[in-house]
Formats: C-alpha cells, structure tokens, sequence
C-alpha cells in the first residue's frame, strides 16, 4: 500500500514563505515524476510544478521565480519551497506522485494523490 502524506501548510503573510513537503511511503519500486497541484475555492485544481526522475523541472507562470520544486529520492520525497507568497497562492495543495510500486505478482504503476495542505495567504 503506497501512501503519500503533506504537510507544512498553514496561514503567512503576504510576502512570507512556507515550505511543503510530501513523503510517499510503502512498497514503492521507483518514483517518476512528482508534483504539486493546488486548488483554490470556486476553482479548478491547477499544476503548480513537477520535477522529473532526472531532476528537470515545470512551473505554471503564475509561480515561476517565487517557487521551487526539488526532491530527495532518498526520502522519496519532494519539497516545494514557496516565497514571496500572495493572496491568491490560497489554496488546498496536493502533491502527485506518478511512481511504481512493488505488489504480490511484480509492479505496477499507478498515480498517487496526498491528501491536500491548507496555505492561506492574508492581505
């Protein structure tokens, strides 16, 4: 059973920083590409960055130059370090795993969602 756990959300001004993070845990064979999505109220759930096996990333433009996507694939777990945060980066943020896990009759591969982390950003 894979599970992926995030955290480190919470409520900061705007301006501040707040640094995520999401552990996948269980019989996991190797992880692809990891990302973080985020969903604001009313609205649609959007990518915010992925970062590949290799290490190249993708960020909406939205977050380009203010958030960074890294990963410790010792820990498989990928970060996502947020500064110079808005009011409108207030969202539910999901992290996604695209990986493959280890199961009785070999691998599978399959994608993984962890449950959201609450940002909120105030004025």
């Amino acid at each position: 059973q894979v599970q992926l756990v995030a955290s480190g959300g919470g409520l900061v001004q705007t301006g501040g920083s707040l640094r995520l993070s999401c552990a996948a845990s269980g019989s996991i064979f190797s992880i692809n590409t990891m990302n973080w999505y985020r969903q604001a109220p009313g609205k649609q759930r959007e990518l915010v960055a992925l970062i590949h096996s290799g290490g190249s990333t993708n960020y909406a433009d939205s977050v380009k130059g203010r958030f960074t996507i890294s990963r410790d694939d010792a820990k498989n777990t990928v970060y996502l370090q947020m500064n110079s945060l808005k009011p409108e980066d207030t969202a539910v943020y999901y992290c996604n795993a695209d990986l493959i896990s280890r199961t009785s009759s070999g691998q599978r591969r399959m994608d993984y969602w962890g449950k959201g982390t609450l940002v909120t950003v105030s004025s």
